[in-house]
């Protein structure tokens, strides 16, 4: 048995609803019924060519209002809507180029990456691009006469970076065009407005931490400028936890970036970079959580009921936007293994609600530089894979581990560099995910749930509690026993992942805990057992995780449920009087290598059977007991034909490899158990 590979995080897409672009293509039958002109897509468009500015502002306004349904997309792009929304981002007003960019902004986030794709076919990145550039030259000349004044032509960079960073998210030609078109100089001055408008700043980041991942083209190009300016926000000291989450997404780009930087330059960065992240982990959410709640009920109390208004809503925070994506329960996965989502309700996003963007901001950066950790320990596996932001079965990807010549690279242990894994461990990481993976805080929990508009808070803080637990198998994969704490870390790790599953009256369901800390769990046994350290999950708790695993249709879970008790087995083999138990263990592998639907999870479960049964007196006995003989010689030509059958067109060529390596190891495993039969 292998480690399991560790995933790499990519940044959240914005692809949350809509539909595919060839949609467009099919005329509404209502529309057909009632006439083009009569659809609110075909009002609005005729709109934005009126000559009075407060006309084309409030169609754009209305746009960005529209498209939030994602059935409407189709409506507006057939009509050619980002041609005639295009010119107004240079328009005389500013208002009218705030609005325009708002509903090119919600139509690229409210679409799908066809949608955002179709977009930049319609030539949207060259006023984009002019819009920036103006608005970059026009930050200092602009006039604002009191301190807390906004100024105008931030918020139209800052609607129009939100804009940049949907459409590099999804679209390959658009980021194609940010690395030519001299973009990136003018995210980073929208970056450096840092300390007086921190909300543009941390729409450059995260646009820059999106653009400067896993793009060799734009780092080849990079400036001690850009580095200047992402140096700088690192180095900020502002308050508040959207400087929090500034700081974290700046380090993030500065680890993508990190091939680039000078080597005398490279550990010290290193250092400030996980210096960062620790911050960020340290701090209490759900100590904060509770402080920003009652502040914002304070707040309700002290105000009076006419000073309570509701502007209307023309773009989305980006980091209200990636609440919004995790808010909606998920429908069934598409092909592409994306999740698509029911339509979002925006109520609870209008202007003014300073506590719950605070608390997103926070939740934000936490689950950030978990994810930042993760590609720290992953970066430099060269198998690394995409990342699903629907934490989708990245294992089942891969398929049972180490069985193949042709895969060996799994097998391989991951390693850190030293200045990584030195800095990981001189700021306490390992210890700060692992007070990470526990349960959210029940008061925080119950706050926010008695209050729809912070509902997706207490989703926003399990998620980070799943993100912990994916970033401890990361750790886990990466580091050695001693790293870790010795044999007594390892077994406090076992003892509070087991708290976390088996506390409770019965195990969690939610399927990206369940991933996560099963995944989590495999990895902590796998280096306990691999190092002979007494491990403290009684087998008949962790049959009862592998109960409960095969009801879950994530296959990753499956596969991981599995591989446990593979482990398990062949750890008990080694002690006398432990038949009974490997009987136990050995039926159940025996009932998923023979009833489960997957051909991944089916090889995995084979794969455990040929550890807990390869040696030993109580394993040959356990095997007797069990028949397992004459149940693999049934099973073999069932699991041949259904690779046969099934293979091809379902599973990958690395998976198809690992699978035919089984199929040869079962036949052989049987010939061994026929020897031992014999004896």
């Amino acid at each position: 048995m292998g480690k399991s590979k560790t995933t790499k995080f990519k940044r959240p897409q914005f692809n949350a609803v809509g539909l595919p672009v060839k949609a467009v293509k099919e005329v509404d039958e209502e529309e057909e019924d009632h006439g083009e002109d009569c659809s609110p897509a075909a009002e609005l468009l005729e709109k934005l060519q009126s000559p009075n500015a407060d006309t084309r502002e409030f169609a754009c306004a209305s746009i960005s209002r529209v498209v939030q349904q994602s059935q409407t997309i189709p409506g507006f792009l057939q009509r050619h809507a980002v041609r005639r929304l295009g010119p107004l981002l240079l328009d005389n007003s500013l208002a009218v180029r705030e609005t325009a960019a708002g509903a090119l902004r919600n139509l690229s986030a409210c679409g799908n990456q066809e949608v955002c794709e179709d977009m930049v076919k319609e030539d949207i990145m060259t006023p984009v691009t002019a819009l920036l550039t103006e608005c970059c030259a026009g930050f200092d000349s602009t006039v604002v006469t009191m301190k807390e004044q906004k100024n105008a032509v931030e918020d139209v960079a800052n609607e129009a970076v939100n804009l940049l960073w949907n459409l590099c998210e999804n679209s390959s030609q658009a980021l194609s065009v940010f690395n030519k078109s001299g973009l990136l100089d003018l995210v980073a001055q929208c970056l450096e407005r840092h300390p007086r408008n921190v909300e543009l700043a941390v729409s450059a980041a995260h646009c820059l931490h999106t653009v400067t991942e896993d793009n060799p083209e734009l780092l080849c190009s990079m400036n001690a400028g850009v580095f200047g300016a992402l140096e700088g926000v690192l180095l900020s000291s502002q308050p508040g936890m959207a400087a929090t989450l500034l700081r974290t997404l700046a380090a993030g780009t500065l680890w993508n970036m990190k091939a680039n930087l000078p080597a005398a330059r490279q550990a010290q960065t290193v250092n400030a970079v996980v210096a960062t992240l620790s911050q960020c982990l340290d701090l209490d959410a759900g100590g904060l959580i509770l402080e920003l709640r009652a502040s914002e009920e304070a707040s309700h109390r002290s105000a009076s009921p006419a000073t309570e208004t509701e502007e209307p809503l023309a773009a989305r925070d980006p980091a209200e936007e990636e609440m919004i994506d995790e808010e909606e329960p998920l429908k069934e996965k598409s092909k592409a293994g994306k999740a698509t989502k029911a339509d979002s309700d925006f109520s609870d996003l209008l202007p003014g609600k300073k506590e719950l963007r605070e608390a997103t901001a926070l939740l934000t950066a936490q689950q950030t530089s978990l994810e930042i950790i993760v590609n720290m320990c992953c970066s430099d596996d060269p198998s690394d894979d995409e990342w699903e932001e629907d934490s989708s079965s990245d294992e089942s990807d891969m398929g049972p581990d180490g069985l193949c010549d042709g895969v060996s690279s799994l097998m391989s242990p991951l390693c850190l560099s030293a200045e990584v894994q030195g800095a990981l461990i001189n700021h306490s990481i390992p210890e700060k995910v692992l007070k990470k993976t526990e349960f959210p805080r029940q008061e925080a929990v119950d706050v926010c749930q008695r209050s729809p508009s912070w509902t997706g808070i207490a989703k926003r803080m399990q998620r980070v509690q799943s993100r912990a637990l994916t970033c401890l198998h990361s750790i886990l994969s990466t580091m050695d026993v001693e790293s870790l704490g010795g044999a007594a870390g390892l077994q406090g790790a076992a003892q509070h992942l087991s708290m976390l599953v088996f506390g409770a009256a019965e195990i969690p369901k939610d399927k990206e805990f369940l991933e996560a800390v099963i995944s989590a769990m495999r990895s902590l046994l796998q280096m306990i057992a691999s190092n002979n350290i007494p491990q403290c999950m009684a087998p008949q708790q962790l049959m009862s995780l592998c109960e409960a695993a095969s009801h879950c249709d994530v296959v990753s879970v499956r596969v991981n449920a599995v591989a446990i008790l593979g482990i398990t087995g062949s750890t008990l083999a080694k002690d006398k009087g432990k038949a009974e138990t490997l009987q136990m263990i050995g039926n159940a592998l025996l009932e998923v290598a023979t009833r489960d639907p997957d051909l991944v999870v089916n090889g995995e479960a084979l794969d455990a059977l040929f550890d807990v049964f390869a040696d030993g007196e109580e394993a040959e006995i356990a095997a007797k007991n069990i028949k397992l003989l004459p149940a693999l010689k049934t099973l073999q030509p069932v699991f041949k034909a259904k690779i046969r059958k099934e293979g091809r067109g379902k599973y990958s060529s690395q998976q198809l490899c690992v699978l035919d390596n089984i199929k040869v190891n079962l036949r052989r495993f049987i010939g061994y158990l026929e020897k031992v039969v014999k004896k």
